[in-house]
């Protein structure tokens, strides 16, 4: 267990201190005078992204001290910054964007810091999850989620064992991926409601909020620029959500030279059913002709009960 003395309450930076300081997350304006008065007097900034950063005090006429520290060179980057708190200097640790320590590398820095004895302040301010929380209307329990996995397969998996979860999610998302997403949850949470955001805080702030289907369908021929935050709320029924078998094997056929055998793994391990369950929803869809043709049934398609 680490332990360090309680920091001092002034509001400039104090030596050998790590500060973690939330940054606007669109608009500048969005900033504590707290965290201005931190960012003024540190020695160094460790920033995700210079360029942004550089930004954001070039408009508040503060002098530079930039040393980038990212996802590519966390690794390297930060023994350097912990020597420098360890021989005196002050650091601020800043994101891209909000709150360090949210699906970014900063929370490594802040680990290190923590089992090297340095005392870590936090500067608190704008975080993207917590804004949209608190424009969604939704009340309970909170899980975090950040990223979703980029791979479809993945996501799809992900978002299968997560319909499980009775509390709150919080979701960030690439406008690329969005209507994917939307997709995906719409078939897999379909009892929720949701929150969709995009460009929070900006000149061009939008939200649509909503059943998930609902708020797909609204999106659908939309371009969407800019970063998402989607909030989802508890599920609305008391019941587990009904998982789509079909859906999933025709998403999953998609690739056609999987078998049917492969299929029905798949669908059992991201669904959490049986191959039989999977194999024999497989066969009936080849029946309908849902399936193609081409796709090879294995020579024995008697499944053993799965233990």
């Amino acid at each position: 267990m680490s332990g360090t003395e309680t920091p001092p309450s002034g509001a400039t930076a104090a030596p050998g201190h790590l500060y973690v300081v939330a940054t606007p997350i669109g608009n500048l304006e969005d900033i504590t005078r707290r965290a201005l008065l931190i960012l003024g007097s540190v020695d160094l900034i460790a920033a995700e992204d210079t360029r942004r950063t550089r930004k954001l005090l070039t408009h508040y006429q503060i002098p530079a001290k930039l040393l980038s520290y990212h996802a590519h060179n966390a690794v390297s980057r930060g023994p350097e910054l912990l020597r420098a708190l360890q021989a005196g200097q002050a650091v601020a640790l800043v994101s891209d964007a909000g709150t360090p320590g949210f699906s970014d590398p900063g929370v490594l820095l802040v680990d290190q810091a923590w089992e090297a004895g340095i005392p870590v302040v936090a500067i608190p301010g704008p975080a993207a999850g917590l804004a949209a929380l608190s424009m969604s209307g939704f009340s309970g329990e909170v899980t975090f989620i950040g990223f979703l996995p980029r791979q479809s397969k993945k996501r799809l998996e992900e978002l299968t064992r997560l319909a499980q979860e009775p509390r709150i999610l919080i979701f960030y998302e690439s406008p690329r991926r969005l209507h994917q997403t939307l997709q995906d949850i719409s078939q897999t949470m379909a009892d929720r409601h949701i929150l969709v955001v995009r460009e929070l805080t900006k000149m061009f702030e939008q939200a649509w909020r909503g059943p998930a289907e609902t708020v797909l369908a609204l999106l659908r021929d939309q371009e969407i620029r800019g970063e998402c935050t989607l909030v989802l709320s508890r599920p609305r029924s008391k019941s587990p959500a009904q998982v789509d078998v079909v859906g999933f094997l025709l998403r999953a056929a998609q690739d056609a030279s999987k078998s049917g055998r492969s299929l029905a793994q798949e669908a059992a391990a991201a669904l959490g059913i049986s191959r039989r369950e999977a194999y024999q929803t497989y066969l009936a869809l080849r029946t309908a002709g849902k399936l193609s043709e081409k796709m090879g049934l294995e020579p024995n398609t008697r499944l053993k009960k799965k233990s």
